[in-house]
């Protein structure tokens, strides 16, 4: 494959989106958003978020956001914040401050934030990142 070969990349992409790749779904959302339009990008963007990729639910909530859909953002900047997901805490920060999003939904969202980045947290991890810096 060439440098510069999208078309090949992409044709890959939709196969294995097709046998329910999730992380093609992601990559053809960024893909289809950036060069041949909203509908397929968003249409693989709801696969992927719907198969567990956060980046993508976030992505949605952003979405739903730009269409006036305040309520469907929330839901979606809700889940990727409990999978761990800071750019969702921090629009839920912001739709807090407008008042669309209740202290009690705001604060179990910090919580199940909290708690999803401190499942990932381990002395192997740690060891890994200081390693990484030196």
């Amino acid at each position: 494959m060439e440098a510069g070969d999208y078309a090949t990349v992409i044709e890959y992409w939709e196969k294995a989106a097709g046998l329910g790749h999730i992380e093609s779904h992601y990559h053809l959302s960024i893909v289809y958003d950036e060069r041949q339009g909203v509908e397929k990008a968003i249409y693989h963007a709801e696969e992927a978020a719907i198969g567990g990729h956060v980046m993508a639910r976030h992505n949605v909530g952003v979405e739903e956001l730009n269409r006036g859909n305040m309520e469907r953002a929330v839901k979606h900047f809700i889940i990727a914040a409990n999978l761990g997901d800071d750019s969702s805490i921090e629009m839920l920060k912001k739709c807090y401050a407008r008042g669309v999003v209740s202290k009690e939904d705001f604060v179990a969202a910090l919580r199940a934030n909290q708690a999803a980045v401190d499942a990932t947290k381990s002395p192997q991890r740690d060891a890994a990142e200081a390693a990484r810096k030196m």
